[in-house]
């Protein structure tokens, strides 16, 4: 219990002396006072100066108070500073008490006390529930970040197949920004940044890892491809940073990767580390472009990249992650970032093949990293940082900087005053209609056009026709061409239909040429996107001979890639091409509505597809006046 120094006859005199007064006032007729109005007390990381007052008499200068941030950071033992630099991966799936992956989990919140949790994938619902209980294990609130380049539904939506593909829906799965590109609107983009960001910070991720501001210069790019907004830097800049826009004006932290530019390599860093050999010239035209123009529109995050620019670091092939000319010298001093710094995964082979465990984190944190993500070992490199710290490697003040920053984030995100979400609220934000509106007007105005023989399309849609549609995908992609074919099903009663992956034997492409000599029209759609990690983003040569063959048997054929537009170098005598960008639900319903001419083509290609076409490319097809025979 407080102790009172007032005595304890105070309290009745007061009282006593009030009556008194009132009863004064109101024997002259007139009534109190109001009391003076209470001003809200300011926010402790925005305290006003104190004025000042004139007066004879010297006045008591009293310190402002220290802000949250600024607090906590003062209560922190080194180990502790370091446990907030890191930010491992945990999965959305259900993780019940004493198993091993909960256990995982648990320790790396309490034990370590790591500053934050990159989400992996998991359904709305389930993910919040998760991140709500870290939270409230969490000594300190986590920072939440998640890979959402495509939208809320990049990570979190999904499918089972048990025989049979059931979609357990989700968040709002937009196009791959090459869509956007295709569009050529910044109002889309920003749109699309918006409501990552609300459906986002409903699930509890505060910092989506987008947007891509890569440009995507090479067509044999394994790792970005559609990711990035196009080849050109101007529209990646300026769609990029609408999209941040979007994010940041809507209660999230936008994060541009991959600096200083990923978009003309053509190594896989998830497996070994590609080298970059451009001018400091050429640097500053293309790839460094949009992220200077991102900076100087206020991009709260950078995310590094594990690749080498010698250019940039003194001549030799260290990763841009463990450069400090690269992330102190370039991003910090020359560029005036002054917003968060996050690695790209720490455990990619670019990386984990070149260094010992905890070599690459301290080398990371000496270049001028914030956030390490996806450690392969968080309890090795707190201990790896912390012995740096004790041997004078680092100096600790490195540590606070680091540190301070990701403290001031999370205090201007509200998380010292709310860290968890409220889950009633996420089925009237996420996946709601009006998002997926948002969607669908992005797919539709990028659907593209390059090729167009004999004005086959649009298809003239006799419903009577045989028609074989062929679906080249990944095994582990259970949904592509399910909203597609649904869609031309609908026309054509009758379709036939096909699915073909990398392991398909020669015997089933020989089937399919039979079925195709007896088909009015077939339709091949290709799933091949850089985000599937294989180390390729090309399709099989027996694909490419089917489709080659169809032209030679002369039967009339399209081809709709879901993805690579790039990938008409290998079925160079197509009959019609049309880009759709993403396998999203949105892009292939708009993908056949364009064929069908139920809906105008509009969209340009945002990169050049060499030799064939160069950016702006695009043939523009009128909406199909509807018949009552189809």
């Amino acid at each position: 219990m407080l102790s009172r120094s007032t005595p304890k006859a105070e309290g009745p005199i007061r009282r006593l002396a009030g009556w008194l007064l009132l009863l004064a006032v109101v024997s002259c007729g007139k009534p109190p006072p109001p009391p003076p109005p209470v001003a809200p007390a300011p926010s402790p990381d925005t305290v006003p100066a104190r004025e000042a007052r004139p007066t004879d008499e010297p006045t008591e200068t009293r310190p402002e108070p220290l802000s949250w941030a600024d607090r906590t950071l003062s209560s922190l033992s080194l180990r502790q500073k370091v446990g907030q630099m890191l930010m491992p991966s945990v999965l959305g799936n259900f993780s019940p008490e004493g198993t091993a992956g909960y256990a995982r989990i648990v320790r790396m919140v309490e034990r370590d006390e790591v500053g934050g949790i990159l989400m992996s994938v998991g359904t709305p619902i389930e993910v919040a529930a998760k991140l709500n209980a870290l939270q409230e294990r969490s000594n300190l609130p986590l920072l939440v970040a998640s890979d959402l380049e495509t939208g809320a539904g990049f990570r979190f939506r999904g499918a089972v197949q048990m025989p049979g593909t059931i979609s357990l829906g989700g968040a709002t799965d937009f196009p791959y920004p090459m869509a956007v590109g295709a569009t050529g609107d910044a109002a889309l983009a920003y749109r699309m940044g918006a409501v990552t960001a609300e459906e986002g910070r409903a699930i509890g991720v505060q910092v989506p890892f987008a947007p891509v501001l890569d440009v995507n210069d090479n067509p044999a790019n394994p790792i970005i491809n559609v990711r990035s907004f196009g080849g050109d830097p101007y529209e990646v800049a300026r769609l990029g940073t609408a999209f941040m826009r979007g994010v940041q004006d809507h209660g999230a932290i936008a994060t541009g990767k991959h600096f200083p530019g990923h978009g003309d390599t053509d190594t896989d860093t998830h497996l070994a580390l590609p080298v970059i050999h451009h001018t400091r010239a050429h640097l500053d035209s293309v790839e460094l472009k949009p992220f200077r123009v991102a900076i100087d529109a206020g991009i709260g995050a950078i995310m590094t990249a594990h690749i080498a620019v010698p250019t940039l670091n003194g001549g030799n092939d260290l990763p841009a992650t463990l450069s400090r000319h690269v992330l102190t010298d370039l991003l910090r001093d020359e560029l005036h970032f002054g917003g968060l710094i996050f690695t790209d995964a720490m455990d990619m082979g670019a990386l984990t093949r070149r260094f010992p465990s905890g070599e690459a984190a301290v080398r990371a944190v000496q270049a001028g990293a914030d956030v390490l993500i996806q450690p392969l070992s968080v309890e090795d490199d707190i201990d790896a940082i912390v012995a740096a710290v004790d041997s004078g490697r680092i100096a600790e003040s490195r540590i606070d900087a680091s540190v301070i920053r990701i403290l001031r984030a999370k205090h201007r995100l509200g998380l010292d005053r709310k860290r968890t979400v409220d889950i009633q609220k996420i089925p009237s934000i996420v996946g709601i209609p009006a998002h997926q509106e948002v969607a669908d007007e992005i797919a539709r105005k990028s659907i593209t056009v390059l090729r167009n023989g004999r004005n086959l399309l649009p298809l003239k849609g006799t419903r009577s026709a045989r028609v074989l549609s062929v679906t080249y995908r990944r095994r582990s992609d259970v949904l592509a061409g399910r909203y597609f074919d649904r869609h031309l099903r609908r026309t054509y009663p009758g379709l036939i239909t096909a699915d073909i992956d990398e392991e398909t034997p020669d015997a089933i492409y020989d089937g399919l040429v039979r079925q195709a000599r007896r088909a009015a029209l077939v339709v091949v759609s290709t799933y091949v996107t850089a985000v599937s990690y294989s180390g390729s983003v090309a399709i099989p040569k027996e694909t490419a001979r089917f489709i080659e063959t169809l032209g030679r048997i002369g039967v009339p054929h399209v081809v709709v890639t879901f993805g690579n537009p790039y990938l008409i170098s290998a079925f160079p005598h197509v009959q019609a091409y049309v880009l759709a960008w993403s396998g999203s639900e949105a892009s292939q319903a708009a993908a056949a509505a364009a064929l069908l001419g139920e809906a105008r083509v509009e969209g340009h290609t945002p990169t050049a597809i060499p030799p064939f076409f160069g950016i702006g490319a695009g043939l523009e097809l009128p909406r199909k006046k509807l018949t009552t025979d189809g």
